[in-house]
């Protein structure tokens, strides 16, 4: 008689294979697929790698029947999910976690995406149908001033074009010639009323140490050069925000957790039902978000291709997803928490005025962070 699993790879000694009578991690006698005791489940992972990583998506990423299920409750019953996941229904849904991790990921990736689709952006100024059309980049474009778009709106359009497309003038260098200039200095930093000087007039927080306030005022010094940065290019600051934006909502999480917490303090709930909740709404948020991305992306395109009928109902699809957001908590508060319509009503307003002054509390926040990060 063969041996458990010898037949999938006969190089393999007996004790290393699934189908073994005990467990290889405690020891314990098996009596089916998973351990018993500690819960390691009887599988080999020594297997060819697109088996192995079949079922590291599975586990990872549920992707079985239960995300179809997550997603369909998720999106059309508000509040049902938690509601079920809090009432010992779970194995049917993908855990709260895995499921704000994934629709996350799946929202940044798809923003850059499309945003690194913009990449080119075809301008036409003052020409006519057959004259000649300028091509600028989606990091030039921004640095048109109107000046620029008067001097080529008017005769000498065509020889400027002409000059811009082969190479003769730089696009960066013209907003920048007639373009008004935007400088930043130290001395519009003002301490006590006076400009900030580093040695004569820093700034200084009375409760802070001595090297949080060094390294504040260093900020100060540097911050004329990272003005000019941005101006130069934009993009770097955006790529920055993009780059903590993920996290910084990440923490946000126990923190909106709270405030359902503070707001339902007499409901007798765990601080993790409320955790819950606020995973499942984000993981909402993110779904929702990731629909209205393509939708906001399409109408340019049928506007283009005058497509008027794609252009509003992309336009009103992607307006009724935003506005299903807020109506979507207020719903899901309802059904999860189980009050009656006049409190839950009133603990709306004032959960969305908390969150939305937290929102904007972690929005400076990472503004700040990405400028002392450039």
């Amino acid at each position: 008689m063969t041996e458990p699993g010898r037949d999938r790879a006969l190089t393999l000694p007996p004790a290393r294979l699934a189908g073994s009578g005990a467990c290889l991690n405690c020891g314990t006698q098996l009596e089916g697929p998973f351990c018993h005791y500690c819960g390691q489940p009887d599988r080999n992972f020594l297997r060819f790698f697109p088996a192995l990583l079949r079922e590291f998506m599975q586990d990872t990423l549920d992707l079985d029947s239960r995300l179809a299920r997550t997603l369909t409750t998720l999106l059309f019953k508000p509040g049902r999910l938690t509601r079920d996941y809090l009432a010992g229904r779970r194995f049917r849904y993908t855990p709260p976690i895995r499921l704000y991790l994934f629709s996350s990921i799946i929202f940044f990736l798809l923003a850059a995406l499309l945003s690194a689709e913009t990449a080119g952006i075809d301008v036409r100024i003052g020409a006519e149908d057959g004259a000649p059309s300028l091509r600028i980049s989606s990091e030039q474009a921004p640095q048109l001033s109107p000046e620029v778009a008067a001097r080529l709106a008017s005769g000498d359009a065509q020889q400027l074009i002409e000059a811009i497309e082969s190479g003769a003038i730089d696009v960066e260098d013209l907003a920048r010639a007639t373009g008004p200039e935007h400088t930043f200095t130290t001395d519009q930093f003002l301490v006590d009323g006076k400009p900030w000087d580093r040695d004569h007039n820093p700034f200084v927080l009375d409760f802070m140490p001595d090297f949080v306030n060094d390294w504040i005022n260093d900020e100060i010094a540097e911050s004329p050069a990272k003005a000019r940065q941005i101006g130069a290019n934009p993009n770097l600051f955006v790529e920055q925000i993009r780059d903590i934006l993920p996290g910084a909502l990440f923490v946000l999480l126990p923190l909106v957790a709270l405030l359902f917490k503070f707001w339902y303090l007499f409901a007798r709930r765990y601080y993790i039902e409320h955790l819950i909740l606020t995973l499942h709404y984000h993981a909402f948020v993110f779904v929702s978000l990731s629909l209205v991305l393509p939708l906001n992306g399409a109408q340019p395109w049928f506007a283009a291709h005058d497509i008027a009928w794609g252009a509003t109902a992309s336009a009103w699809l992607a307006a009724g997803l935003l506005a299903w957001i807020p109506i979507y908590l207020l719903l899901a508060l309802r059904v999860v928490y189980r009050q009656n319509w006049f409190l839950t009503v009133l603990k709306f307003g004032a959960i969305g005025t908390s969150y939305v002054t937290l929102l904007g509390l972690v929005s400076g926040l990472v503004a700040v962070l990405g400028f002392v990060l450039l």
